[in-house]
């Protein structure tokens, strides 16, 4: 009880941060927290601060009664770090090699690299799957050995498919936290189980999360089918960027140069190159055997080729999960992972070619997530024979009801059931529908191949109808 409500006091803290930019000193902090923490004294609040601080969830900045508390973004982890003395929270964020140690230290002197660096084709060429790696062998022997789960040898998925909602959370609220996201995972949760937002949070932040999670549910529902190819992942960068990018960079490779802030890193700007890069790209990834090398793999290429217009990092981080989703391994959630690590560690790809730093915060949140992940796991279900024979079925059914403008009564429902399976398996088929269609949300949309415009349209209609 008592872990429980320490966790519960660092959320409302975090939160309360979030709310100043600017910045917050204790003693206001203070005050506005006494309520919503039942009288909390300043020695708590100092303790939690500091808690928050060493996690990376906030940022502090001066000494004494001076001391500012702000919410963490990229300027102001850039200008903790380049303050922090030795051994401080900012100085060892994730443990580190010594390889990637070096790359940390290279990366935080920018006066010791070229003004324009551009993006280097070996990168990808040189690799060979197979026979290059990432990740050696006793690191993915390790990893194999810390994410087994009791489904291994089902059929993919299944891990994935019995801690559903656990994990749109998990991965949601901890993947768009790494691009400034200031969603807590409280809020995260609520958002995703009774659709309410907090005033506080922007549509923008709003939109990223309930995107995440339409993208677990497709990787997650699709495991059979999403693969390393163009169309699965341009599906997938549709999803993470629906409403946050123009259509015509939706789900498109990029036909346009873009610049990265607070690097010196430009991406390839030829359509027609990036093209070519993206299938070898995927190519050499669906050779790739080890699920962890597969998914580090990706972690580095994406974000180094740029393939989209943007959201190129989320992709990544998403696409990372395929992998161990195929083979019922533990998901990568990136939970608690330091937001300043994360970014050294893809600048040290971005501007030096070097994977190492990038690596060790790769192995850190993936234990880390093991630990939190498997801990209270429940054993998964056996997958439903139905659901895996009728799953295109269930589809087209769905789509029919939503894009039919047919309001989801049981006659509609059992008629169109009807028409799409017959013999024995209707009535099973109908009870399925039934408890899709009743389950329908925004953050479902992309199991069913269905755009926000048509269910938007489809509820005005059958409201309407009621």
């Amino acid at each position: 009880m008592k872990q429980a409500e320490d966790v519960r006091q660092l959320d409302v803290i975090a939160a309360a941060v979030a709310n100043f930019p600017g910045g917050i000193g204790i003693s206001a902090l203070h005050e506005a927290l006494v309520a919503p923490l039942e009288g909390i004294n300043r020695r708590t609040l100092q303790r939690r601060l500091a808690r928050l601080v060493s996690d990376g969830r906030i940022v502090g900045e001066g000494r004494s009664v001076a001391r500012l508390y702000r919410p963490v973004t990229f300027d102001a982890l850039l200008s903790a770090w380049h303050t922090a003395e030795p051994g401080s929270a900012y100085e060892i964020y994730v443990p580190l090699s010594a390889a990637g140690a070096e790359v940390r230290d290279l990366v935080r002197q920018p006066s010791a690299r070229p003004g324009a660096i551009g993006y280097d084709s070996r990168l990808l060429e040189r690799y060979v799957p197979g026979v290059s790696q990432y990740l050696p062998d006793p690191i993915r022997r390790q990893l194999h050995e810390i994410g087994r789960t009791p489904a291994a040898g089902l059929p993919a998925g299944v891990h994935a498919r019995a801690n559903l909602d656990r994990l749109c959370v998990d991965l949601s609220c901890e993947s768009s936290r790494l691009e400034g996201n200031t969603y807590t995972r409280p809020e995260t949760q609520n958002l995703l189980e009774s659709g309410r937002t907090p005033e506080s949070r922007s549509i923008v932040e709003t939109q990223m999360i309930l995107n995440h999670r339409a993208a677990v549910d497709m990787l997650v529902d699709d495991a059979i089918e999403v693969g390393f190819d163009v169309l699965s992942f341009r599906n997938l960068h549709a999803v993470l960027s629906q409403n946050l990018l123009r259509d015509d960079a939706s789900g498109k490779l990029r036909r346009q140069p873009v610049e990265i802030p607070g690097t010196s890193f430009a991406p390839a700007a030829m359509p027609q190159f990036i093209e070519e890069r993206f299938h070898m790209l995927l190519d050499k990834t669906a050779a790739i055997v080890d699920p962890f090398e597969q998914a580090f793999f990706l972690m580095v290429q994406i974000p180094y080729l740029q393939p989209f217009v943007s959201v190129n990092k989320r992709v990544s981080r998403l696409a990372a999960n395929i992998p161990l989703i195929r083979h019922n391994l533990c998901p990568l959630t990136f939970i608690d992972v330091p937001e300043l690590a994360y970014v050294e560690g893809t600048i040290g790809i971005y501007e030096l070619r070097r994977v190492e730093l990038l690596r060790d915060v790769f192995i850190w949140a993936y234990e880390r997530s093991c630990q939190r992940y498997l801990a209270a796991t429940p054993e998964p279900a056996a997958p439903d024979p139905l659901k895996i024979r009728y799953q295109q079925e269930l589809i087209d059914a769905v789509q029919t009801l939503v894009r039919g403008g047919l309001a989801p009564t049981p006659a509609n429902i059992k008629r169109v059931a009807a028409r799409i399976v017959s013999g024995r398996d209707r009535k099973a088929f109908t009870r399925l529908l039934e408890d899709s269609i009743q389950n329908l949300d925004e953050g479902r949309l992309a199991r069913y191949r269905l755009r926000k415009a048509e269910y938007l349209e489809w509820v005005g209609v059958c409201g309407q109808k009621r």
